[in-house]
């Protein structure tokens, strides 16, 4: 790729709904500006975005890929990014180093969840934005009803820069509304440009389109709206110029009909995209953390900011980042101010889908990747050493679903550790646990999809086997009622020296949440002083293994008031085992119950999905808490039982068709029913030992 200035470079990030063609929208990009020699299909695996197993198998994104192309001598960074609800964290830090967001909404479908999501979080950025209705030759597909559910959901500023000439089957071309060309549906396989009439009966609807659009320019600029209200005209520079300027005000939101698959309407998007959209000069640099303030110049000193890192099986790690200021050679240093530690930089990459090509040097606006960065993660700064700046962080988000991993074989256990440690370096959304309790590896994501495609990558990359089993999930054990004069012995000759110790122990409920109390009310010396904090060892042991199904006992308050012991066989150990006697004994005696993990969940989700989602919250003994309306989703405030929440994920996606979310965390325990009792205990698996008396 050849090196071109700053003011010469556009970064835009695909964005929107899965199953909307982004990865299609970018790939027919790609092939108008000839940076590929063929149409990439993910169905076909002839992808350049789409390329990983795992993606191929699902047809659909699950990481983001970039790839360059040149359009009007200008290099167009095209980033790609999953629609999937399960891999939305990734578009998210997409946007942070792109300086034109380009929404891609089905003409089937229109507006969807996650196309809602990724466009208000595009707002928080302040990004310009640009509209793709795309599969206009789709069965149902309606250009204005897309455009009417953008306008009402998105953004009012949304308008028509191109027109479809027909629509489904009939989809032939587009009419491009400035420029009052007509670009009709190239041969197949081709991407020559060819041009045709605009139809006689579409010439109202264009000069009013053509209107509207002009209006809009005029709007954003004072001196213009006092021309076109003087001349209701506006000059062909200045209409050009306005355009760019109201893209990047955001006061309009060009939108383009398309059909990526067909390869229909491209060139007016390619042509606004390399002519209109800001170039990294023009944006505003992102807020800082620390530091003094960046300028997008190759002459101030080096900044960057890291958003993906991608692991290879035999390459290592790859850093993929944005260059903010300064430029950046090959074969130097720089300084990861997030961390404090200095990095060598080798060669300097460009991520063209699953290759790369070197280039000496990087300037602001270049997206490139490093390999083999030892300490450099996702949303990391790079800067100088001597003018050190560090951005703000990119947002955190919490995994919603969690599973434990069972590895296949020994050779799979004593590699599970370093081949979870390089996947979570690439995926920063993933949790990876060690839950002590029941001595499982528990691993957390986005979704059920998420963490299957994390198994399918360990097996790829790092030839790791493992089985995905349901988090056991944490139960405790507690008593109702108080029990006095429960009596613990153990005793024991073999003879030699003997063991001998005795206690007596009230035990009683305590308010839940108060975890454990020992109160000592031994007088008289009935149990020598050194041996008292064994029979409180010996209960606390009895307590953290469970008595009736393996669970931690909490909320007991036990009384220690009298015992027996022998000048000779008396020991640490015998007074340990007759405190975890005697607790064993009054527990059982002590109404025994289980308590279960209660979570406070929130789901969003359509106004239509309502009536089921509520219908399977009570299902799953759940409790509503309230309810809010957000645009046309419904935000439902709920209490459910853990275990019945572990695999809602997909069952929310089915319900609402995909444009459900939700998000949940630990908030109390309760009392498990008692009709639950048995089955929980039964599914434990313990069975105790008869301890020798």
């Amino acid at each position: 790729m050849k090196k071109l200035n700053s003011e010469d470079i556009r970064n835009i990030c695909l964005i929107g709904h899965g199953g909307s063609g982004k990865t299609s929208v970018g790939e027919a990009l790609l092939f108008n500006a000839k940076a590929t020699t063929r149409l990439g299909n993910t169905r076909e695996e002839t992808s350049v975005f789409d390329y990983e197993p795992e993606e191929i198998k699902r047809q659909g994104s699950i990481s983001t890929s970039i790839h360059p192309c040149e359009w009007h001598k200008k290099k167009i960074t095209v980033i790609d990014t999953p629609g999937d609800a399960n891999f939305y964290v990734d578009a998210i830090y997409s946007l942070f180093v792109c300086d034109t967001a380009v929404t891609v909404i089905s003409a089937v479908d229109g507006v969807e969840v996650q196309t809602e999501r990724y466009w208000e979080s595009a707002q928080k950025q302040k990004l310009p934005s640009v509209v793709v209705i795309n599969k206009i030759d789709r069965e149902r597909a309606d250009f204005n009803a897309a455009i009417k559910d953008a306008q009402e959901l998105l953004s009012k500023r949304i308008l028509p820069m191109t027109l479809p000439i027909g629509s489904q089957e009939e989809f032939s071309g587009v009419v491009d509304v400035l420029a009052g060309k007509a670009y009709m549906a190239p041969p197949e396989g081709s991407n020559e440009v060819k041009e045709g009439e605009i139809p006689a009966e579409m010439a109202d609807e264009v000069a009013q389109a053509k209107e509207s659009i002009i209006e809009n320019i005029a709007e954003s600029d004072d001196a213009l709206m006092e021309k076109y209200l003087e001349t209701l005209e506006l000059s062909k520079e200045e209409i050009t110029k306005g355009l760019s300027d109201a893209i990047l005000k955001g006061t309009l939101v060009p939108a383009f009909a398309v059909s990526a698959a067909r390869n229909i309407g491209i060139f007016p998007l390619l042509d606004l995209i390399a002519d209109h959209c800001p170039s990294p000069l023009e944006r505003k640099s992102p807020e800082l953390a620390e530091g003094e303030k960046i300028s997008p110049d190759a002459d101030a000193p080096f900044s960057a900011q890291v958003f993906k890192t991608i692991q290879d099986k035999f390459s290592g790690k790859l850093t993929v980042f944005r260059v903010w200021s300064g430029t950046l050679h090959s074969d130097s240093t720089f300084f990861n101010s997030s961390r404090d530690e200095k990095e060598r930089c080798g060669q300097i990459l460009v991520p063209m889908g699953k290759n790369q090509e070197s280039i000496t040097e990087a300037v602001p606006g270049d997206i490139v990747a490093v390999a083999k960065l030892k300490e450099t993660t996702t949303g990391d700064t790079l800067c100088d050493e001597k003018n050190r700046v560090r951005f703000v962080d990119m947002p955190k988000f919490e995994p919603i679903i969690s599973f434990a991993l069972k590895p296949r074989t020994k050779t799979d256990e004593d590699r599970i550790a370093q081949a979870l440690a390089r996947v979570a370096e690439e995926d920063i959304t993933l949790r990876v646990s060690r839950d002590t309790e029941a001595k499982e590896i528990v691993v957390s994501g986005m979704g059920q999809v998420h963490i299957e495609t994390t198994v399918e990558k360990m097996r790829r990359k790092f030839e790791v086997e493992v089985d995905l089993l349901p988090p056991k999930i944490p139960y405790r054990e507690t008593l109702k009622k108080k029990v006095d004069g429960i009596e613990g012995k153990h005793k024991k000759q073999t003879g030699g020296r003997g063991q001998f110790g005795v206690c007596y122990i009230n035990i009683e409920p305590l308010p839940r949440g108060e975890g454990f109390e020992f109160d000592n009310k031994i007088v008289g010396g009935s149990i020598p002083r050194q041996w008292i904090p064994s029979v409180e060892k010996g209960i606390k042991d009895r307590m953290a293994t469970g008595i009736i199904a393996g669970y931690p006992v909490v909320d007991v308050k036990v009384t220690l008031y009298d015992g027996k012991y022998h000048d000779v066989d008396s020991s640490d150990i015998a007074f340990q085992l007759a405190g975890s006697k005697a607790f064993k004994e009054g527990f059982a005696k002590a109404g025994p119950a289980l308590l279960e993990p209660v979570m406070n969940v929130e789901i969003i989700c359509p106004e239509d999905s309502m009536g089921d989602v509520m219908g399977d919250i009570n299902s799953r003994r759940g409790r509503v808490l309230g309810m809010d309306a957000k645009g046309r989703n419904q935000v439902i405030k709920t209490q459910v039982p853990m275990a019945e929440m572990l695999k809602y994920a997909p069952d929310l996606n089915s319900m609402t068709g995909g444009r459900g979310s939700f998000t949940m965390g630990f908030d109390h325990y309760e009392e498990l029913p008692a009709n639950l009792l048995d089955k929980v205990v039964a599914s434990s698996g313990r069975k105790e030992e008869e301890e020798e008396d």
